[in-house]
């Protein structure tokens, strides 16, 4: 699909590389129950941050298409979504809750030192109990693997309407 704007033609449109969950539809199945367990006791807004801030560090175009519509349709602010790969220096933006999961999420997707650190758990445990750790890290679990289909299978932004994917 080439889209023209003013003089500007838009890159073509990539085709995914395959239809996973049509080729291995028991473990897609398998996926999206977990994302169901993921989400239940997970505060909605949280949930979909987290989603968004995952798919940030891992490049998933079909993944940020998908939450950022999600997020808006449930209500989150543009501006809270823009300014999520900038947390850090946006925290002003977000609850004190909100920043210890944002920073959980980044040590888990990226574990680029083989481990979450102290710190960055005993933040995250200083604003969640034990039961919302082991939710929380169940739901940044979840979106990293959904992450990885997305990307190693190529699957193409743009197309998702939410509700599209009834659980």
């Amino acid at each position: 699909m080439t889209t023209t704007t003013q003089d500007t033609a838009y890159a073509h449109e990539h085709a995914p590389r395959l239809a996973f969950a049509e080729l291995h539809p028991a473990f897609y199945k398998a996926m999206v129950g977990l994302e169901i367990a993921a989400s239940q006791h997970v505060d909605p807004t949280l949930y979909e941050l987290i989603k968004l801030r995952a798919s940030q560090i891992n490049n998933c175009g079909f993944c940020l298409d998908m939450h950022t519509k999600d997020a808006l349709a449930a209500g989150e602010t543009v501006q809270r979504i823009v300014q999520l790969s900038a947390w850090r220096e946006s925290r002003h933006f977000y609850t004190e809750r909100e920043l210890a999961a944002l920073g959980l999420t980044e040590a888990v997707t990226v574990l680029t030192d083989g481990f979450v650190s102290d710190e960055v758990y005993a933040q995250a445990a200083e604003h969640f109990d034990e039961t919302e750790l082991a939710h929380l890290i169940g739901a940044i679990t979840v979106i990293n693997s959904w992450n990885r289909i997305g990307v190693s299978t190529r699957m193409t932004p743009g197309h998702y309407t939410p509700g599209m994917y009834k659980r």
